[in-house]
This record gives C-alpha cells, structure tokens and sequence, in this order.
C-alpha cells in the first residue's frame, strides 16, 4: 500500500507541473472596437442677435423745433400715426402773410364784380360803349387770376406746415426714440426707429463658410425647445462675414440685441467618433479603456467634442486611428 502511494504520488506530481490554461487577456473581452474616422457634419457654435426683420425710420421732413414727441421706446405704434410735430417759425409767419394777401386778393375780386355789374347795368341801357364793359370784364378776370394764385401760395405754405407732422413709416414697436423734446431738428433727420417685421434671430459667420449656409437649414438655438430655420441668407457680405435671418418660435418679447448661442452644420470634416457607453468620467475627467502592450487594458484620458444625435460622442483628443478601445467598466 505504500509503494502503490509512492507510485502514485510521482504521478500526482507530474500532473501539478502541466500549468493551467492562463485567464482571458482583456483583449478578449465582447465590445472591443477598433477606432477610425469617418466624416460627421461640422456643427459650429455660432452667437445669434435676436433683431427685427425690417427697422422703419420716422424721419422729420422739415427743419424746426421738434415741440411734440408722442411717443417713448417699447410703445406700439399703427402705420400713420403721428408720433412728434416739428415747427417752424417761418413757415407760420408765411402763411400769415399768406392770409393776409388772399384775404386782400378776394376784396379785390369783390370789388370787380361789384363794377363789372354795375358797368353792365350802364351798357345795357346804352351809356357804356362795348368797350368799357370788356374793360371791366378783363379787371374782373384779373382780379380772380390773382385770387386763385394767393389762395395756390396759402394751401402750398400750409401743406410745408403740415410736413411737421411726424408720421410712423410702418406698424410696430418703438425701438428708439432719443431726440428730446424741444430740440433743434432737420430735414431728414431720423426721430424714432420702429421695428417693421417679424422677430428673428440673425447669425454671421466667416465669408469662408458662409457658402455652407441654405435657405431652410435647421438651426439649433440653446434655451429654446424647438430648432430654428434658416429663411434668409443675404448676398452681401459685410465685414468679412456672411449674415442670415433665423425663424424660431419663443421669440416674442425678448429684448432685440440680445445674444443667444446657436449651433449649426457647416459642411463636414473627418473626426474621431466612439459609442458614449464607452466613455467613463470620474472627477470631471473622460477615460476611455484601451489595450496597450501585452493586450493590457489601461485607461487613457480623453478630451470630448459634444455628444451627437445617435448616442456617439467625438473625440478630440487622447486616441488616434487604429487604437482599440473597450465598454467603460460598470461601477
């Protein structure tokens, strides 16, 4: 019995030597992905003004004292309405003069008839010769020539008059109104500004870019639930930039001037672009897992892009193409 147990026990030994299959290297596990690069559209992070589509001027169209100004920013004005009366002290004295010289024209006019009646009740009893009567006839006639022409030079005087009156350009609401009242004006000098259209937002960007702009181009605008559209893009660059008008809803009320971030694809570029499930953050820092040497897994820092809309976040920095990343560990 105890040789059999020496005779077993070599045998025993002999198998302890065979070593057992090694564990599953990390590069064994399921979710391994080998990174590359693909093309993803290139949204931009583009600052937007909330503004107004059209801006009307309410310009004086005499030179005076702007003695009224009826109206204050933030008021809501029809199109018509008379916001301010500019005046002119020659102009009232004109029409003064103008009054004074219809007034005189007219008693002349009367004074006409009176003898032009009076010269034809003589003619028709045979004392006045035709002649006299086409004399008085043509005194008559002048005196209503000169008449109509005083009464020409009034209306023209109290029109110029009327010109004081400031009037909105358009319906809307008073964006400016800085002119104090009782201030010296001109002609063609701007009084108030009234926004002429729909609210929107207007974004620049490079002259470079701006060639990736389209009419109907979804705009995604922070603080607000639903994206925006595109509905103009103008052909004039100014400044260096291309400029476009944004219809979003949620705009009404916001103060015009107000900036907003938006963000919106500008062509494409090649990026680096991994599931987000294979990300892990602890302290504020991104790691994602990948092989090194020897198929060990390590975990390297990453630096992220925004997340995408299909679940995948790019990646900036930290991997290059042809690494092999794996799912972050669950903690």
């Amino acid at each position: 019995m105890i040789c059999l147990a020496l005779g077993l026990a070599p045998l025993a030994s002999c198998g302890s030597d065979e070593q057992a299959p090694a564990a599953a290297p990390a590069a064994a596990q399921a979710g391994r992905l080998v990174v590359t690069t693909e093309t993803i559209p290139d949204a931009k992070s583009v600052s937007a003004v909330v503004a107004s589509r059209d801006l009307a001027e309410a310009r004086a169209r005499i030179s005076g004292v702007l003695v009224r100004l009826n109206v204050r920013e933030g008021d809501q004005v029809r199109s018509g309405q008379v916001i301010g009366v500019v005046a002119d002290e020659r102009i009232g004295m004109q029409t003064a003069a103008l009054d004074a010289l219809v007034a005189a024209a007219e008693s002349e006019v009367r004074r006409a008839r009176a003898e032009l009646a009076r010269v034809q009740t003589l003619f028709d009893r045979g004392i006045y010769a035709q002649a006299r009567l086409d004399q008085a006839q043509a005194a008559y006639e002048a005196a209503e020539g000169q008449a109509r022409a005083a009464r020409a030079q009034r209306e023209a005087s109290v029109e110029l008059g009327a010109q004081g009156r400031i009037l909105a350009p358009a319906a809307g609401r008073v964006l400016t109104a800085d002119v104090p009242q009782g201030s010296m004006v001109t002609a063609g000098q701007s009084i108030a500004t009234i926004t002429a259209g729909p609210v929107v937002l207007r974004i620049e960007v490079p002259e470079a870019q701006g060639g990736e702009l389209r009419v109907g181009q979804t705009v995604q605008v922070d603080g607000l639930p639903q994206p925006g559209t595109i509905r103009q893009v103008y052909p004039a660059a100014r400044g260096g930039r291309v400029i476009a008008d944004v219809s979003v809803a949620g705009l009404e009320g916001w103060s015009l001037g107000r900036r907003i971030d938006t963000r919106i694809t500008l062509g494409e570029r090649e990026a680096i672009v991994i599931p987000r499930s294979y990300v892990a953050t602890r302290f504020g820092i991104d790691y994602v897992r990948t092989l090194g040497p020897g198929d060990v897994a390590v975990e390297a820092p990453v630096q992220l892009g925004p997340d995408l809309s299909d679940g995948r976040v790019e990646v900036l920095s930290g991997l290059a193409e042809g690494d092999v990343v794996l799912p972050a560990e669950a903690r």
